[in-house]
């Protein structure tokens, strides 16, 4: 597809409602949601993993958002009431938050496309030419005008945004069959032998969990859905399949600027991925660019004092190599390597914190280790402690993934947030 006229492209997007469903818990994020939501984790040292897709959305031109929480969500809704409230209402901007209140039924949000269901006379009320159904728990960066210029260029029902994925891996994903024209032949949600794209036998076409509906269209899908009572009232497992036979549904390939290769995206679903993806930054060149200037990543800014790195002795120097490291920070006659660091993280003296992520509020005490580890927010860590260097101790103390990131919570050390006598 050519480039939409920029003129065209705004057009489109002033005419839709993003809704980013940010309600799940994440559980294979482990003990990290443990008092929050997925979408609410910290990513990338001063980040919120919501703040990836609601940056595109403010940067595609889509300034209707309503986010629909329920998993814990206090977190999530006090970090966006704090950072994503400067959009001007009298222009008609606004981000919402929509908990589940039981609008329609008794129950909470049964799944994607019962939550959405359940805001119907809310959605009425904003009245959008088309809705942009998005995930609050990706990290990536996209211009979703482009994908909404298909759509409406394609004549299609619905669009799902989608990614070449190998077919070891397609089994976590929604994986799509397509013809020549782009228009979706089959649908099905978490095979267990993947389709592949048609020339390939290694490759998958996998849902992004990015949807376009024409209004209409999706109104009238969702109250047919919830009258089904056979239905799961998933977008992936119910709507999509039921509908791709009659109705006209395209396939929206993710690609980086130039349209050459396939964009970045990340699902950080789990202590590995997570773990990975944040050291992913600390490269010198890495795919995500959060130094881009022509696509900021927008956040809730603490004001918080310039990282500090003091003492310079010979066995007591505080650096940090090969490393990020936010305001607020402390690094007190220690070493920091290959890590990542968010905001007001002290290390002291002659501790060694190194390929680990550690999150906001940290303090590591003296003459400690730490090594291939996420730290929780908030953690204290006694001098003298050790992470990462006795495998049989850390799985006794702590969670271990299956590739060795341990992860530290402050329950595990004791420093429990609830039951404290």
């Amino acid at each position: 597809m050519n480039p939409q006229p920029q003129r065209f492209v705004s057009r489109l997007t002033r005419e839709t409602l993003a809704l980013v469903l940010a309600g799940g818990r994440g559980s294979r994020l482990k003990q990290l949601t443990l008092w929050r939501a997925k979408p609410a984790v910290p990513f990338g040292g001063k980040f919120r993993i919501i703040d990836f897709p609601l940056s595109n959305c403010i940067n595609s031109g889509i300034r209707r958002v309503a986010i629909l929480t329920q998993y814990k969500a206090h977190s999530l809704i006090q970090h966006v009431q704090r950072g994503w409230s400067f959009l001007r209402g009298e222009f008609g901007e606004f981000i919402e938050l929509l908990p589940a209140q039981q609008r329609i039924e008794t129950s909470w949000y049964a799944g994607t496309a019962d939550a959405v269901y359940q805001n119907l006379d809310i959605l009425r009320q904003h009245n959008p030419s088309y809705v942009l159904i998005l995930a609050g728990d990706h990290i990536y960066k996209m211009d979703y005008g482009q994908m909404i210029a298909q759509h409406v260029e394609s004549g299609a029902d619905m669009t799902v945004g989608c990614l070449e994925v190998p077919k070891a891996d397609a089994s976590g994903f929604g994986v799509m069959g397509v013809d020549a024209d782009g228009r979706v032949t089959s649908f099905e949600e978490k095979p267990d032998d993947p389709a592949t794209i048609p020339g390939s036998s290694t490759h998958s076409l996998a849902s992004m969990g990015i949807y376009v509906f024409n209004r209409a269209f999706l109104f009238e899908q969702l109250i047919k859905d919830a009258d089904d009572t056979f239905s799961s009232h998933d977008f992936g497992k119910d709507i999509i399949p039921r509908i791709i036979e009659k109705n006209r549904v395209m396939a929206y390939p993710f690609r980086d600027e130039a349209g050459q290769r396939q964009g970045y995206w990340r699902d950080v679903g789990t202590i590995d991925s997570y773990w990975k993806s944040n050291l992913e930054l600390i490269g010198v060149t890495p795919e995500l660019n959060l130094y881009d200037s022509e696509w900021p990543i927008w956040t809730y800014q603490e004001q918080l004092p310039p990282a500090k790195f003091v003492f310079d002795d010979d066995d007591r120097r505080g650096m940090a190599i090969d490393s990020m490291v936010s305001g607020g920070c402390i690094i007190s006659g220690s070493r920091v390597r290959h890590s990542l660091l968010f905001s007001s993280v002290e290390v002291n003296a002659c501790s060694e914190v190194e390929n680990s992520v550690v999150l906001p509020g940290v303090k590591v005490g003296e003459e400690c280790t730490v090594r291939n580890a996420v730290i929780d927010k908030g953690c204290e860590i006694p001098a003298g402690t050790e992470i990462g260097v006795d495998d049989e101790a850390d799985a006794r103390d702590y969670y271990v993934s299956p590739q060795g990131v341990r992860v530290v919570t402050p329950e595990m050390l004791g420093q429990a947030r609830h039951h404290v006598r």
